[in-house]
């Protein structure tokens, strides 16, 4: 197996091509097993190289998860004790260091935030972590997210990328477990440049006459999932995204109940549509999800200026 490319596209041609060649030479061995997930969640240690250190407010959590281990988290409470609040899952690579950006601007919404760490990433306990022990994290995460926000019309879901799919796994076992006529867990979920299933993604950037779908053991089913989530879902893609196309977040949008919303940012790519699209993103989660106090457009083009 070659060194583990930076570049996430390249990683999924490896992860495509590598994964059939692995599994006709040595059968599916622990090896290949352990050598896929590290592509898949391509996991850089330490603190992001901009990371400037925690803003004023951040408390650092620790959250028990299995076998006595912790994952580390991000917990910023907004000013107002009635504000909205998002559980933040991210993507594969960077931790959370590498996420203050858009942690930041969610802030800026006016969201409190807790923001968590997966196994293996940050300073969270464990090794590389597999598609299993994720949602695992994300449960864990979404406990200690329910005793902050006792409020569930105050509880929403974000997350970007392969965290999108972390987010629609939890929000869908969080729609099955509710029984009929009980209020929704949460009040919305929020899902910005992820994808169909891994399978897909891999497929559209790789060789398209590999069967990646027999070698690839990640799944991340987020198309069939969506379908059972009943929470409104606003979806966010950059229309200028190489790595993950907006054509996924319009996939999952065709398969989602309502009430949803599509948002395509224009001039966006994978990491930049919450500030590209600060405008229409605000807008968007205030029309949705219909939250009290909507920012008025004009008050904060004044300010600008």
């Amino acid at each position: 197996m070659p060194r583990l490319p930076i570049d996430g596209r390249r990683a999924l041609r490896w992860l495509a091509l590598a994964g059939v060649v692995a599994a006709v030479a040595i059968g599916g061995c622990a090896e290949l097993a352990q050598k896929e997930r590290e592509l898949v969640f391509r996991v850089v240690p330490g603190d992001a190289s901009w990371y400037a250190g925690l803003p004023d407010g951040v408390r650092e959590i620790d959250i028990p998860v299995a076998e006595g281990q912790h994952i580390h988290a991000w917990w910023w409470k907004a000013d107002r004790a009635d504000a909205p609040a998002v559980l933040y899952f991210h993507g594969s690579r960077w931790n959370l260091t590498g996420q203050l950006t858009r942690i930041r601007q969610l802030h800026d919404f006016g969201f409190s935030v807790l923001a968590i760490d997966y196994r293996g990433f940050g300073r969270s306990d464990g090794d590389v972590p597999s598609e299993q022990t994720v949602y695992e994290d994300a449960r864990a995460g979404w406990r200690r997210f329910a005793e902050l926000v006792p409020d569930a019309r105050h509880r929403f879901i974000y997350g970007h990328s392969l965290g999108g799919a972390v987010a629609v796994d939890l929000a869908a076992e969080l729609d099955r477990t509710t029984g009929a006529g009980e209020p929704e867990p949460a009040h919305g979920l929020i899902v910005e440049s992820s994808f169909t299933t891994l399978v897909d993604v891999a497929k559209a950037l790789s060789y398209s006459w590999l069967p990646v779908q027999w070698v690839i053991s990640q799944k991340f089913d987020a198309i069939d999932k969506i379908t059972q989530v009943r929470m409104p879902v606003l979806f966010v893609h950059g229309a200028a995204d190489r790595f993950v196309p907006a054509r996924f977040s319009q996939a999952l949008y065709d398969a989602a109940r309502s009430p949803k919303r599509l948002l395509v940012v224009e001039g966006a790519t994978h990491n930049n549509s919450m500030r590209v699209g600060s405008d229409e993103y605000r807008d968007a989660l205030w029309a949705l999800f219909k939250l009290p106090d909507a920012p008025d457009r004009r008050a904060r083009d004044t300010a600008r200026h």
